[in-house]
């Protein structure tokens, strides 16, 4: 049976490297996405998910065990997001840049049977559709991003974005519904 997070959060703090070795394996693709879906930036995400590790394992005796160690780690993911944007504020940002790869777009999973897969024309489709969305998400506030980014992508539940984002239950409901909303006015011509 696979260790549990707190199992490994425990043996890495007592210097054992390949514990924590196994919880960036566990958690470097969610890291990634959540990175890249909020920087827009493959390489700038590449550096917040170096520097989110790299906090992470410098901070593991700040970890009380309160919230669990994906939470943990999506908040100090999201924190360097923000702080980086904050940084480059003044500065264009690239568009998230289409991909083959699930694990390197994480906006558009759909899932496709054989038939569509060859089908240029659905390809085409779905790659202008994946386009709009990603930019529709990409014209969000950071903290709207975050919301959408954690509930629609990762799955989280609101209790779980709330820890992550340090904010009450009501105000990840609030964003969430009005980052809904822009999305759908943006991308109602879809619809």
């Amino acid at each position: 049976m696979a260790p549990t997070d707190w199992e490994l959060v425990q043996r890495a703090r007592r210097g054992d490297r390949e514990a924590f070795r196994s919880l960036v394996e566990r958690y470097q693709h969610k890291v990634t996405a959540l990175a890249t879906g909020m920087l827009r930036n493959r390489d700038d995400a590449l550096d917040v998910v170096q520097d989110t590790f790299t906090k992470a394992y410098q901070s593991l005796d700040r970890f009380k065990g309160e919230s669990n160690f994906y939470t943990w780690l999506y908040r100090i993911t999201l924190n360097l997001c923000i702080d980086h944007q904050r940084r480059v504020s003044r500065m264009p940002l690239a568009p998230i840049e289409a991909s083959e790869s699930p694990e390197e777009s994480p906006m558009i999973n759909a899932s496709r049977d054989d038939a569509q897969r060859d089908d240029p024309l659905q390809r085409v489709h779905e790659t202008e559709v994946g386009h709009r969305i990603r930019q529709a998400i990409a014209e969000l506030t950071p903290e709207h991003r975050a919301v959408i980014l954690l509930r629609e992508v990762e799955g989280l539940s609101y209790e779980e974005i709330s820890l992550a984002l340090e904010c009450p239950k009501g105000t990840v409901m609030s964003r969430l519904h009005y980052a809904r909303r822009q999305l759908q006015s943006r991308l109602r011509e879809l619809l």
